[in-house]
């Protein structure tokens, strides 16, 4: 069964998380991407968290599963004709380096261009053109810049970033995207073009439903923010609302069985509208379902806390598993609170492939994430992640074509090793 993205070739100059996520994901689907490492060192986070000694970190091998590893010095001479080459047997050139490292490399744009005018080069920056646009971005500037960590946490507490990588992954996800659309125009006009994520962008599109309140607060107090209820007035910008739902619905955590040891005992429950009557029922309430004060959503809605204790006074006997089924039953919208150490050890995640175990020549086993998008006619296969320029000599052949003679001269010409520092005279 051929796969979605067999015959597009990748040439990923990225590293950490932002771009390495995009690369595996296209090579999940079945793209060749040749990652360009530097000679003796590759990508930093080969040696990032080590939690064993002198082997690739779990950070490297879980961003770099199905690629192929080179190793090239950009600056030698020879090293520049490699990168050429390459440049003409690619169709994308994935990139997250600082602002105008690759000019600096001595391959911008227009020469890439000259090089292979189909060539894609795709590229992920802090910021889009303006004030910050040269600035340095990482994953939590990202979440602050884009505004999730100002909406994030509770009224009376500091802002707060979220364990998501929505900064870096999430921008890879973007990304990927974009480059798989530029593939697709591509077969139209023959060309390639410029594509470009930043990471600010990336975050303030997955925190749109903020921008939306943002707008909303112009023309009166959010009423579906638990402050609303409690008569707390709103400022001019979009309060952090702890755990309150971003749909409209009431939902707040509470606490279920167990919750007095184990950090993660708690159920997100929803309030929803339409099983308002279920929820009274489940919860030993009957008399709410006709009682004014708290018939009607708006009655509701200055009432949450007494609502949502008296809710969890039910959940508190129950552990979160069986509060779901209960829930579940009446079709009363919640969700357990799940540890890493439950969902990796959830069967069900195994069996559809979004947790895979993968054996690696020197870590040995262990589990990573799998292809979260599912493709019914190009399944998703996850396959280790290379050795440091485990392939280098491979692409010069396989893919560049070139002889044992010319291979040997680029070996010679230390293009594939790391530069010789010079002895003290």
């Amino acid at each position: 069964m051929t796969k979605a993205l067999t015959g597009v070739r990748i040439l990923d100059f990225t590293h950490v998380q932002s771009g390495p996520t995009c690369t595996q994901l296209l090579a999940w689907f079945g793209a060749d991407v040749i990652k360009v490492e530097r000679p003796g060192v590759g990508d930093i986070t080969r040696g990032q968290l080590q939690d064993i000694p002198n082997v690739d970190s779990l950070y490297f091998t879980m961003l770099n599963h199905n690629k192929r590893s080179i190793t090239l010095d950009t600056k030698n001479p020879k090293g520049k004709e490699v990168l050429t080459e390459l440049i003409k047997k690619c169709d994308v050139l994935v990139e997250n380096f600082g602002p105008g490292v690759l000019d600096r490399m001595g391959f911008p744009w227009e020469k890439i261009q000259q090089i292979n005018p189909k060539m894609i080069v795709a590229s992920i920056k802090g910021f889009g053109p303006g004030p910050y646009e040269d600035c340095k971005v990482y994953e939590n500037v990202a979440q602050c810049t884009g505004g999730a960590a100002s909406t994030t946490g509770f009224r009376d507490g500091l802002p707060l970033v979220t364990g998501a990588q929505i900064g870096d992954s999430g921008t890879g996800l973007h990304l990927a995207l974009g480059i798989v659309t530029a593939l697709y125009q591509r077969t139209h006009s023959g060309k390639g073009q410029r594509v470009t994520a930043a990471m600010q962008d990336g975050v303030l599109n997955l925190a749109r439903v903020k921008l939306r309140d943002q707008q909303r607060l112009a023309h009166g107090p959010l009423k579906e923010y638990s402050q609303y209820g409690e008569g707390i007035p709103f400022g001019d910008a979009v309060p952090r609302a702890g755990n309150d739902s971003g749909g409209g619905q009431p939902g707040r955590i509470v606490k279920c069985k167990g919750w007095e040891t184990d950090p993660n005992a708690y159920l997100y429950f929803i309030t929803q509208a339409p099983v308002w009557e279920k929820i009274c029922d489940v919860i030993g309430e009957p008399g709410w379902k006709t009682h004014p004060d708290y018939a009607k959503p708006p009655a509701r809605l200055s009432r949450l806390n007494e609502i949502f204790a008296r809710i969890e006074q039910w959940t508190m006997t129950k552990t979160k598993f069986e509060a779901m089924e209960i829930l579940n039953k009446d079709d009363i919208p919640c969700g357990p609170i799940l540890s890493m150490k439950e969902i990796i050890e959830d069967q069900s995640l195994r069996a559809t492939g979004t947790l895979v175990e993968v054996d690696h020549p020197t870590r040995g086993k262990y589990i990573s994430v799998g292809n979260p998008i599912k493709l019914s006619d190009s399944p998703s296969e996850v396959e280790r992640s290379p050795l440091l320029g485990e392939h280098t000599d491979e692409v010069l052949r396989q893919v560049l074509g070139f002889s044992d003679h010319q291979v040997a001269e680029i070996h010679k010409s230390g293009a594939l090793d790391p530069p010789q520092k010079q002895a003290a005279e």
